[in-house]
This record gives C-alpha cells, structure tokens and sequence, in this order.
C-alpha cells in the first residue's frame, strides 16, 4: 500500500481529485485530497491573512496529525508551490514529490515570478470581497483554461471552482532548511501543449525529474486523463525514483 498525498491547484479543492482518488483507493491505497484553506468547502475560513504559508500549514498538519509518512506527495499546478514548501518542512515524511504540470519554484521565488503571464490572466477577473483580493473566477474564459472538454468535467468545473485569494500567488516561498526539498526524489507530468510554449529556462525545470512523463491532455489532468493518472501515480509507487539507477 502506498500512502498519496494529492494537492489541488487555485481555483480548485480536494474535489478535483475524486476520480483519481476513487480509483487508487480501489487498488488498495492510502489516498488523502486536503482542500486549501478559503477553497472548495473551507471557503468560509478565508481572511486577509491566507496565504502561501497558510495552505503549506494545511498540509503540514495532515502529516503531523495523520502520522503519514513516506508520502508520495502530489501537487498540480500551485499546489507546486505548496508541495515545495511542505518538502522544505517535512522532508522526513516524504519518499517522492510529483509535480503534475506544476511551477517549479526557487528559494524566494512567488507564482507570480514563476508563471507571470498565467498571473496576470488569473488576476483580469480580480475582485476585492470583504477586504481579500479574489482571482481566477470562474468564468467561461477561466474555465476552458482547464482544458476540460468533457461536458460533465466542465459541468463539474462551473459548478465547484471558485475564486483564489491573490495573497497566495504573490507570496514567495522561502525556504528555511536550505536545499533539503531538492534532495527529494521528484517525478514531474507535464501536459504537451504548456511544455510546448514553455520558455527554455521554465522546460528545463519541468523536465529536470528523476523522470518526466508528458501527456497530450487539458492542464487538468486528474479531470480528464484519470485513468492515464492513476496508472502513472501507481507505476511511481511501484518503481520508487531513487530506485531507478539501481
């Protein structure tokens, strides 16, 4: 049995994992989807003060609390950023880290430096509701951004994803236990079509794992391509990276 840690990106919630969830579970494994603090069902815990560090704390404290430990640990998207920061704290707990068509972040580095243009589209539907700056609404604009075509998935997409507090895409990730995150194993998943018209400097990290997969899919992979993920995710168990080489 292996134990999955699957964190979501912005906009989404532990919900945008239930595919993929179902289907590791049924194959005999440990699978737990944390919604981040002031998304999904813990939306009425958001304040001016979520952030980064928040959702890294979220996920922290499942680890702590649930006692979990050589974790595969997930994370799409912004959840790169997260899963990076809980490798910072927790390198203990940790067998491998899967970035699935994740950012990639350095030492003092934000989501906001690290993936600008997406920002900056994420930021044209910003609102300011009860002192919190909120982006990535879902609107059609937003939505087909996901690349879900289903129309169930999209269905599912209109009706769960909800806005992300600002304060977590510029805030950066300063690690505090030096290099410790980088010594992790990593495997990292990368939809086609943003490894295409990613820059040099930006492919360079996304191919950089101990192993890369690429799969020609929508930038929410655990939506549409769940049999494809769990098959990976399972392979990833099975054949642990630092095992390889051997």
């Amino acid at each position: 049995m292996a134990i999955y840690v699957l964190v979501h990106g912005g906009g989404h919630g532990g919900w945008c994992y239930e595919k993929v969830a179902r289907r590791l579970r049924a194959a005999g494994h440990d699978v737990y989807t944390p919604t981040l603090t002031g998304l999904g069902e813990r939306k009425h815990l958001l304040s001016t003060e979520t952030n980064l560090s928040t959702h890294i704390t979220d996920v922290v404290n499942i680890l702590i609390y649930e006692d979990l430990r050589d974790v595969i640990l997930v994370g799409h998207s912004y959840g790169g950023m997260v899963i990076t920061g809980i490798a910072d704290q927790a390198a203990d707990r940790i067998r491998e880290l899967v970035y699935l068509d994740a950012a990639h972040p350095a030492h003092g580095q934000s989501l906001v430096d690290t993936a600008p243009a997406a920002m900056a589209f994420a930021r044209s539907s910003s609102q300011i509701v009860d002192g919190v700056e909120l982006v990535m609404w879902p609107n059609d604009e937003m939505v087909a951004a996901m690349g879900a075509t289903d129309p169930d998935d999209v269905a599912t997409l209109r009706a769960k994803m909800g806005p992300h507090p600002w304060k977590a895409f510029e805030e950066p990730l300063l690690l505090k236990n030096g290099d410790a995150a980088f010594r992790l194993p990593r495997t990292n998943i990368n939809c086609s079509a943003n490894l295409q018209h990613s820059a040099p400097a930006d492919r360079a990290k996304q191919v950089s794992g101990d192993r890369n997969y690429e799969i020609d899919t929508g930038h929410d992979i655990m939506v549409t391509e769940p049999d494809w993920l769990t098959a990976t995710l399972i392979e990833i168990a099975e054949t642990p990276a630092r095992n390889l080489q051997a």
